[in-house]
């Protein structure tokens, strides 16, 4: 490149430095120039998240840690909304998970912290934020911090005691026999040499209850 060139070369780049807009403060730099050119343009501020979450969940909750004692634990944090635990419908027996909701977010952000990983009764527990936007809505629908679970040993005693009338005594009856004739099956099967105790009779002598059609 000879020497006319150079100095061609630094006249233009001169003239574009000298076009180019400068700043009049650090406050209105721009933050970048666009590559088709035009006027510098600032980022936009992006504002810091705020956590609105109260619904915790908590997992592998162990057995005899239910509403009642959840209540008392968890209040030493602050206030609770409700709370609930998954329970099985027909045995009303714990499922190990259930849900909390607290009145302040910043409590519940705590406790989710505080409490993940804790051990109780040879149990770590797993608990976790539910955003607002995944709660389901059917979430706490025929929550009952009363709930009482199903006694089952009540249920079997009413059915075994109820009143029966002929014709559902034989259908008993027949339904052990064949309970009886299948068992004897199994054995023989496993090749098993056992003298399985007799049903004397084919049907079964009459219960003390017994409802009688009136005709």
């Amino acid at each position: 490149m000879g020497a006319k060139q150079k100095k061609a070369l630094k006249k233009n780049l001169k003239k574009v430095s000298s076009q180019l807009p400068v700043p009049s403060d650090k406050k209105g730099a721009a933050d970048f120039l666009p590559l088709e050119g035009g006027p510098g343009r600032k980022l936009t501020e992006e504002k810091p998240l705020v956590n609105k979450a109260t619904v915790l969940y908590i997992g592998r909750i162990p057995h005899g840690f239910y509403e009642k004692e959840m209540q008392a634990f968890f209040s030493q944090f602050g206030a609770i909304k409700r709370l609930r635990i998954a329970r099985n419908k027909k045995t009303g027996q714990s499922k190990h998970f259930g849900f909390i909701e607290f009145n302040d977010p910043e409590v519940a952000e705590v406790v989710a912290d505080a409490m993940h990983g804790y051990l109780l009764f040879e149990h770590i527990l797993q608990v976790h934020l539910i955003p607002p936007e995944h709660v389901h809505p059917k979430l706490w629908r025929g929550f009952n911090p009363r709930y009482k679970p199903v006694d089952r040993v009540q249920v079997e005693r009413k059915l075994q005691n109820k009143e029966r009338t002929l014709e559902e005594h034989k259908k008993l009856v027949e339904k052990i026999l064949k309970r009886d004739q299948k068992r004897r099956k199994r054995i023989e099967a496993a090749g098993i040499e056992y003298e399985c105790p007799e049903i004397v009779g084919n049907v079964m002598p009459a219960p003390k209850k017994i409802k009688f059609n009136e005709g």
